[in-house]
């Protein structure tokens, strides 16, 4: 039964979001498993289980690290984890030009170009958390943030 009911809990809560921890990315220990209760009506049982896990949930003025995966003239999403964060063309360097003509689509500065699969480092400037997903706004506007090697 205890085999089950560690194997359910890492089915259902692992990969899934919470609004208030963020996205849970994995169960690292079970610290207590509750006796149950028997709910009327269904005869199926339910358990409170505390365990601990490993989650991220971005914060305003954190500096990551993602890939690109989209790019248009509005500006590009960038994969960070579970979370895609939009970097707006108003959030990008003024130096870095959106080129339409370009295969793939892309932003261009004299030393580095921005395009799908593109690695860089953005500062999260705002999110916004509903029950099942977390949004976020990205800039690479300050020092040391961009394309990373």
């Amino acid at each position: 039964m205890l085999s089950y009911l560690e194997s359910k809990l890492y089915a259902d809560v692992e990969g899934t979001c919470s609004g208030q921890y963020g996205y849970i990315i994995a169960v690292v220990s079970i610290l207590d498993i509750g006796k149950g209760m028997v709910l009327s009506g269904s005869g199926q049982a339910e358990f409170i289980i505390r365990y601990r896990a490993i989650v991220f949930k971005p914060f305003k003025g954190e500096v990551v690290d993602g890939v690109v995966n989209t790019v248009s003239k509005m500006g590009f999403f960038v994969s960070v984890g579970p979370v895609n964060v939009f970097v707006s063309q108003q959030l990008i360097h003024p130096d870095m030009k959106y080129d339409p003509n370009s295969n793939p689509p892309s932003y261009a500065s004299e030393d580095q170009i921005i395009e799908k699969d593109t690695k860089v480092r953005l500062q999260i400037v705002g999110t916004r958390v509903d029950t099942t997903e977390i949004f976020a706004i990205g800039s690479i506007k300050e020092d040391h943030l961009g394309v990373i090697e």
